[in-house]
């Protein structure tokens, strides 16, 4: 089980199809007319809530000459991972794909994957209380509770998923207790989990265009010989793993006292 490289990307895919849900947020000011008089859009990180929360604190005071960090801003995080048993499948179940290799076309498969809720966070910092609101809302209506979103699983294999990402909760703080020259930081923090799945490793094996099966009325009396014998083959013999095809089943039967040899692929 172990011991065999393999690495299909699958949660780093998911992350990155995450944190770009969130990649186009706007923020639009008004005057009192409701002329715009600014428009950016808010900057999004990789990174933990800890983080920004220490450069808030050692920018709090507003008199300082230093550099403070630019608000708003949205930072995203995944925070854990835990096993789903709802939605196991058959673990039999194979996914199929004939590709071209030096050896010539081989099969490709992989198993039935596991099923797992990869759980994110996404923390939203302002300076004000209308910006974070402009941010929320922008959120929000797109997920009732879900939003899915459809994966490149293993594209060796041309598996795509649609995986539901589910809005669980929404935090609200207001960190402002100072003087008024204390910064302020509004951060809404909102808590997601995706249901996804993880694939293991892939196997390939040539493509098999040729079964026999000998039959034996007795096995117990030495000698034994084949006394009948079936052989599968595609229909056209040309054809691929990933072909449209039939079969064309040709039964023979023996009385000659002779078998099969596989390593001279003869009757002796």
């Amino acid at each position: 089980m172990f011991g065999t490289h393999f690495y299909n990307e699958g949660i780093r895919r998911l992350t990155i199809a995450f944190g770009q849900l969130f990649n186009n947020v706007i923020v639009q000011n008004k005057s009192s007319t409701g002329a715009v008089t600014k428009r950016y859009r808010v900057p999004l990180a990789y990174a933990p809530k800890e983080k920004f929360l220490v450069r808030l604190d050692e920018q709090s005071n507003l008199e300082s000459r230093e550099f403070a960090i630019t608000l708003p801003r949205m930072g995203f995080e995944m925070t854990g991972l835990t096993y789903d048993p709802t939605r196991k499948l058959n673990k039999m179940q194979k996914f199929r794909q004939v590709k071209t290799g030096e050896d010539g076309k081989v099969l490709n498969f992989n198993y039935t994957p596991v099923p797992y809720n990869v759980n994110y966070t996404l923390n939203i910092f302002t300076a004000t209380a209308e910006n974070g609101l402009i941010i929320v809302e922008q959120i929000l209506p797109f997920f009732q509770p879900e939003y899915t979103v459809t994966i490149n699983m293993v594209p060796d294999l041309g598996i795509k998923r649609d995986v539901p990402i589910v809005l669980n909760s929404v935090d609200y703080q207001d960190s402002y207790d100072g003087n008024f020259t204390t910064r302020r930081a509004v951060i809404y923090t909102l808590s997601f989990t995706a249901k996804t799945y993880l694939f293991g490793p892939m196997t390939n094996q040539k493509v098999i265009k040729k079964v026999q099966d000998d039959l034996y009325t007795d096995t117990q009396k030495p000698p034994a010989t084949r006394e009948e014998r079936i052989i599968v083959v595609p229909n056209p013999i040309t054809a691929d793993a990933d072909d449209d095809f039939g079969f064309t089943t040709t039964i023979s039967n023996f009385a000659d006292g002779k078998n099969y040899n596989p390593v001279t692929d003869t009757d002796e």
